[in-house]
């Protein structure tokens, strides 16, 4: 062995610690891997240390006392994955640290983007800000051109001269609208300074762009000696204020965390650690030291930052699998599976690393490279429940104490328990660190027990429903790894389908300790046919760590449209970026010639936010062609939007410059290398292991019953070895089970497993009884398939309200066109849908064929406003409809009378644009344009004061995408039509909504006994006087009940008319809020429901009557009422707050304008209740669109936002005191017609049991008028709730929303009330998904 050389790769995780050690020689056979408790304070104090003093004890053959210091000379590198970050969010135990921001926007993280995490909780939990204090600079800068102009002039601020006008290192001309004064920095952080701050988080608005101000504000907090300074503009100069305000913030808040880590971690070493020891030591002396980054890449332990840490161990299994398990030469792409205790991380390679520039993790939406690793909240730990008739597992995980029932501490089930009791996994080489002397195996008979008191309560329930099957154990234990499987398969197919990927065509690649035991059957449903398991896949993320390469991220801002003019500034700008990593990674040591780049633009369509990362293509992709980027956008684009936009100009957002410094690695054969010397030495001859050479057979349950199983020690088997399944290989850290119809081979890195086709398996199920565990299969099935159609329509879309607001919803129907699933994206939409589907479903009965889409949107026809545009699709076999699909989205402009067709004054439906009954969008598979166009276009424009759309393009683009999510979905329920056959598919969507029907009916017959003898009475008035009235009768036997609206006011002559679909929407949502668990959503919640509404009233208004309001108002009031009868919480806002503002159009039918229209929801106030604080700056009930981020907001828009904070005191006080309001102040750069359309400005938002009721909302307008001796004054106008007005440019609106009632007397105080309700999911990590789920909540 060389003097030096030694090199340790350590991955710190939440239980273990994993250390893979080498002596230098690279090769395989010489590692030596050690795991060890990751905290064990009688042992020792640091356990990465603890793991590098046996390493060296093991290579150099000599004692090294515990505490003594370790000498570096003979390590040539110590590369680490650690969760120190991670574990401090999670536990929010970071920096004490504040926040310096631009003055009007101290709350913009409290606020974020408006949308609650899940859309069913009336206690609303927001995660928590990180900073404890903030203070606002009176800084501000805008820019100075609005990418919405319909004839996209830019400023050339050279020709400008003027001194408040400068070019951003995006190239955007920057108004300077008022300097920082040093003064005032001063004052204000010299108070942070006296109050004990030492880290601090500076986030300015547009610094990405203009990071002077910051810049100064990071001088001056320097020379009064702040330790730590997250400048957002230095850390990712990207748009969007809120991401990197929480990125500056996650990195004040961690990396002094981190630093106190690695000087502590540093102390236990002499001779030095890190490149600039190495530097001035030499390698004989210091070793090198680097830490996992969560991009993938390692950085030198003195740039190590807490902002980039965050995703530190995971990475590293990515790494692992991918230099591992990926083959250039067959390029067969790789999913990622690394199932832990408490959840699963999903990921994928095929060839380059998948980074994400914004991820959410522990509730913080962070904007900085990360792999592109999804966490779905399953693993060993998950918790097993039987509710409502249906097997469910997790998210809630039994954790590490007191764990699993089978580790001897009281545990509940878990899907581990499942496991151990169908004897899938072995207690034998399983760790025996269980019971009160930590010396036992796991224990069997714990969790059999279990198992049998909750196979009993499942057969006693289903033989009360009238169903004879009983279940046994084993097929209650296997029904619940079936449903585990189905939980962790949806997003792995969300996952690669979102990108545009069959998964069928990839390899599983599995790594992390339960993952073995699930692996086969994940493969099997996503149609994989080959695994991958590594030697070292219990330390696969440590092992990664080993082989990764450092990397150096730079990056920019631009504004850049892509042409063949701009290629020369753009090759420049990346030259330069080339030049500074190449700097940055000289100092570390690096020769030249180790050192590659990777290239890349951040581009995307002008009028869209969705950019895409693209890498610089080979030459030879493009014919040879050099900077092929153009092409290689439009390519990539295609593939994961499914479209392209050829009229529309490219910009790019960023360029990026990944700088990589590669490692040294022992050259290995790939795993297709090593299977195809196999093949040539077998020959085509298998011959499968004697089962004589297991260590011993075991009853392992497998689909229809046990069967006896060889279990192989997995260092006993040799190279070229054949076991035929059902076997168990195992060794002391993994389990891996072999399915009857798979296959395992042995090689020197892996073992693989190879599938064969299925035993008929899916065709056993029958359509005469139900099965608990295939309805709760199927629920899932439903559910994944409306969710993927809404994130193809949210990607094929193109309008800014559909891709980032996600207003929109997609269903699956029964041939009735009754509701089978709906991916609850918005619930105002949740019952509506159904009505439309059956309306249309019944006036073209006969008369659809195969290929043809309806399209609708009139109130008369199962509509509810006209911007919501349903599009819907028949299934057929043969000539037989057997379901319909539909998506419902809204469409920002639809002609009328006002810009963005939500006018606050429409007394007629024709004033609010085109309301089309019902048409054929799509014949036979052509695309109706011509008459798509006619009917949003030119008819409206007939209409006295009223134009045609505003914005054409963007509502046939969304058309179109929505007819795409509507094939989607056909197309995922005919593959399971495929695998079930159709009479079953059916059966089950029947069933299920039948079993949403007795969930519903057992809330009622609770909710009855809650309310013995009571009257459920409730009423209340929108701003007009008019009057909601509702009775509630509920039949305590049959668990039926009767909504009774009578004594509800007329029809209005006005627009707050909801059509009775929109009553339905409310009640299934107050339903499913009541039942407080996660049940289908579907038609059959509404069956044990009879709702009467008065004809005539405006909750059934006549034909031709205004609604807009209706259903983002009216829709508000009802669900307050509803929540009112039943006594559960004080009223939220019970408004939308929709302002919209526009010009442009064909009035009348005078030529077309250019123009555009903005249409936003603003949050307010959620009410409090008997155990939670309501919720300020959410948006609550019947919507959950997003904000559009305010630096965005002003790149898009000819506006100045001047103020997005809380409204304090808004909400109503109490012993739980309801949330707050929101003040928004838009201040207009050009004339334009603003409309705001809100209520709650005349009846204040209720409190309950004695808490006082909200605030009411205000709308004002700072107007400029000229006075008689010529000086211009500014006045304040009460606008009301609903008005419209020319607003002129310096002109402001202000928009403050009301709050939340309160809930029990003021100072009284309940004992328990103030927990905080802990969100399963809150640990998870987010990647490319987690965005779309963070506004969505899956209801199985």
């Amino acid at each position: 062995m060389d003097k030096r050389g030694i090199r340790i790769a350590i991955d710190r995780g939440g239980t273990f610690t994993d250390c893979v050690g080498n002596p230098g020689t690279g090769q395989l056979k010489d590692d030596v891997i050690i795991k060890l408790l990751s905290v064990d304070p009688a042992n020792y104090d640091d356990a990465p240390l603890e793991g590098i003093r046996r390493l060296l004890e093991i290579f150099t053959k000599k004692e090294i006392k515990r505490g003594e210091q370790i000498d570096t000379s003979q390590i040539e590198s110590i590369r680490m994955g650690t969760t120190v970050a991670t574990n401090a969010l999670l536990e929010r135990k970071g920096e004490r640290c504040a926040l310096v921001t631009t003055e009007g926007f101290k709350d913009c993280l409290v606020i974020g983007n408006q949308s609650r995490p899940k859309i069913f909780d009336l206690a609303i939990h927001k995660p928590d800000v990180l900073y404890q204090d903030v203070i606002e600079i009176r800084e501000r800068v805008t820019l100075e051109d609005f990418a919405e102009h319909p004839d996209r002039l830019t400023t050339d601020v050279k020709a400008q001269n003027d001194p408040n006008l400068v070019q951003g290192l995006s190239g955007e001309a920057v108004r300077i609208l008022e300097r920082p004064d040093p003064k005032e920095i001063r004052e204000k952080l010299q108070g942070l300074y006296e109050n004990g701050y030492r880290s601090i988080a500076v986030c300015l608005l547009h610094s990405y762009t203009f990071p002077d101000h910051e810049k100064l504000v990071g001088e001056i907090a320097e020379e009064i000696g702040f330790s730590h300074i997250s400048l957002s503009s230095q850390l990712m100069p990207m748009i969007k204020l809120i991401p990197r305000a929480t990125s500056a913030t996650a990195d004040a808040y961690l990396t002094p965390e981190i630093r106190r880590y690695v000087a502590g971690f540093e102390k236990g070493f002499k001779g030095g650690l890190g490149a600039a020891n190495v530097m001035e030591k030499g390698a004989g002396s210091a070793a090198r030291c680097e830490f996992m980054q969560s991009d993938g890449g390692l950085v030198d332990v003195a740039n190590f930052s807490g902002l980039r840490a965050i995703l530190s161990g995971p990475a590293g299994g990515v790494v692992g699998y991918a230099l591992t398990s990926y083959d250039p030469e067959t390029d067969i792409p790789v999913i990622g599976f690394d199932m832990g205790g408490t959840s699963t991380d999903v990921s994928r390679f095929g060839g380059r690393y998948e980074h994400v520039f914004e991820t959410t993790t522990a509730g913080v939406t962070i904007q900085s490279p990360q792999l592109d690793i999804n966490t779905v909240a399953a693993g060993g730990g998950s918790r097993l429940f039987w509710k409502n008739g249906l097997f469910v597992v997790g998210p809630e995980s039994a954790g590490a104490h007191p764990g699993p029932a089978c580790y001897r501490k009281g545990g509940p089930l878990t899907v581990t328990d499942a496991n151990l009791f169908l004897g899938r996994l072995l207690p034998e080489f399983f760790p025996a660190i269980f019971g009160e002397d930590e010396k036992q195996q796991l224990d069997r008979k714990a969790s059999e027990k279990l198992f049998e008191e909750l196979t009993k309560e499942i057969n006693e329930e289903l033989k009360a429903n009238g169903t004879d099957n009983q279940m046994t154990p084993d097929e209650v234990a296997y029904g619940f790894i079936k449903i585990a499987n189905e939980s962790m398969t949806r997003p792995i197919r969300s996952l690669t389908e979102a990108k545009g990927f069959d998964t069928s065509t990839h390899r599983l690649a599995t790594f992390g300790g339960a993952g073995g035991q699930h692996a086969v059957a994940i493969a099997q449903s996503l149609g994989i046919k080959q695994i991958l398991i590594h030697r070292y896949s219990s330390v696969l993320s440590a092992y990664g760590m080993a082989l990764a390469d450092v990397v150096q991220e730079v990056q920019e801002p631009s504004s850049a449209v892509f042409s063949e003019e701009a290629k020369p500034g753009l090759v420049e700008r990346l030259q330069q970026l080339k030049q500074k990593a190449a700097e940055d990674l000289t100092k570390q040591g690096f020769a030249e010639k180790d050192i590659v780049y990777e290239l890349y633009l951040n581009m995307r369509y002008r009028g869209t936010e969705s950019a895409l990362m693209v890498i610089e293509p080979e030459s030879s992709e493009y014919n040879g062609e050099k900077w092929a980027f153009g092409e290689a956008f439009i390519k990539q684009h295609e593939q994961e939007f499914g479209f392209t936009l050829p009229d529309r100009d490219i910009i790019v957002d960023d360029v990026r410059v990944r700088g990589i410094g590669k490692s040294p690695r022992a050259t290995s054969k790939t795993v297709d290398q090593q299977l195809k010397e196999l093949e040539q030495k077998k020959s085509g001859k298998q011959t499968f292991v004697d089962k004589s050479r297991a260590v011993f057979t075991r009853q392992v349950y497998f689909e229809g019953g046990r069967r006896e199983t060889p279990v192989y020690r997995i260092p006993d088997l040799a190279v070229g070895d054949d076991i035929q399944g059902p076997a168990i290989l195992a060794d002391d850290t993994q389990t891996i089970v072999v399915v009857p119809e798979a296959r395992a081979e042995i090689l020197e890195t892996h073992v693989v497993i190879n599938i064969g086709d299925r035993d008929g398996f899916a065709k056993k199920v029958n359509a005469q009884t139900v099965d608990p565990i295939m309805l709760s299969i199927f629920a899932h099935r439903f559910m994944a398939i409306a969710e993927q159609m809404g994130r193809a329509l949210q990607k094929t879309s193109v309008s800014t309200n559909v891709k980032e607001r996600l207003d929109y919803s997609c269903a699956l129907f029964d041939a009735d066109g009754g509701l089978v699933a709906n991916a609850p994206h918005l619930p105002v939409h949740l019952g509506s849908m159904s009505t439309c589907v059956r309306t249309q479903a019944k006036m073209w009965e006969g008369k659809l064929k195969r290929g043809d889409v309806l399209v609708s949107n009139h109130p008369d026809f199962g509509g509810t406003h006209l911007p919501d545009i349903t599009v819907i699709t028949p299934a057929f076999n043969g000539d037989k409809i057997i379901f319909y699909v539909a998506s419902r989205a809204h469409h920002a402009d639809i002609g009328g009378i006002l810009p963005g067709s939500m006018p606050p004054h429409s007394k007629e439906l024709y004033q609010e644009g085109a309301a089309i009954k019902s048409e054929k969008l799509v014949s036979e598979g052509r695309f109706n344009e011509e008459r798509i166009t006619q009917l949003l276009l030119d008819e409206p424009a007939q209409h006295p004061g009223c134009s045609g759309t505003r914005c054409l393009a963007d509502n046939i683009n969304d058309l179109k995408a929505q007819v795409a999510a509507n094939q989607k979905g056909i197309n995922l329920i005919s593959s399971l039509i495929e695998d079930y056959g159709e009479d079953v598919v059916q059966f089950y969507m029947i069933n299920i909504q039948n079993n949403a029907e007795m969930s519903v009916k057992k809330l009622l017959k609770d909710i009855s006994k809650r309310f013995a003898g009571k009257e459920l009475t409730a009423e209340d008035f929108m701003d007009n006087g008019s009057r909601i009235h509702l009775k509630i009768d509920i039949d305590a036997e049959k668990g039926e009940a009767v909504f009774d609206f009578e004594g509800t006011g007329p029809e209005m002559y006005g627009n707050m008319n909801a059509p009775e679909a929109v009553t339905y929407s409310a009640i299934i949502y107050c339903l499913r809020c009541l039942i407080s668990e996660e049940i289908p959503l579907n038609q059959g919640c509404l069956k044990p429901i009879h709702v009467k509404i008065p004809k005539g009233s405006f909750l059934s208004p006549s034909p031709g009557a205004a609604v807009v309001g209706g259903n983002v108002l009216t829709s508000q009031r009802v669900t307050d009422v509803i929540l009112n009868a039943f006594q559960v919480c004080a009223a939220s806002q019970g408004d939308c707050n929709n302002l919209t503002f526009g010009y442009g159009g064909n009035q009348e039918g005078k030529g077309h304008v250019k123009g555009f229209g903005y249409y936003e929801t603003i949050a307010g106030g959620s009410g409090a209740g008997p155990s939670w604080e309501g919720s300020s700056g959410v948006h609550t009930h019947m919507t959950n669109t997003r904000i559009t981020d305010a630096e965005v907001f002003e790149r898009r828009y000819p506006v100045i936002l001047r103020e997005f904070s809380i409204r304090e005191g808004s909400g109503g006080d109490g012993m739980h005191k309801g949330g707050d309001g929101v003040i928004r102040d838009i201040e207009f750069r050009i004339p334009v017609q603003v409309s705001i359309l809100s209520e709650r400005r005349v009846y204040r938002p209720y409190g309950m049991a004695g808490g006082n009721a909200a605030k009411c909302g205000m709308n004002l307008w700072k107007r400029k008028v000229v006075s008689h001796d010529g000086k211009v004054d500014e006045r304040t106008i009460n606008l009301g709730g609903k008005n419209t007005a020319s607003m002129q440019p310096g002109e402001r609106i202000i928009i403050q929303t009301p709050g939340g009632g309160g809930y029990g007397k003021p100072g009284t105080v309940n004992g328990d009330a103030r927990v905080k309700k802990i969100d399963p999911k809150h640990a998870w990590r987010g990647g490319s998904l987690a965005s779309r789920l963070a506004t969505q909540e899956t209801s199985v």
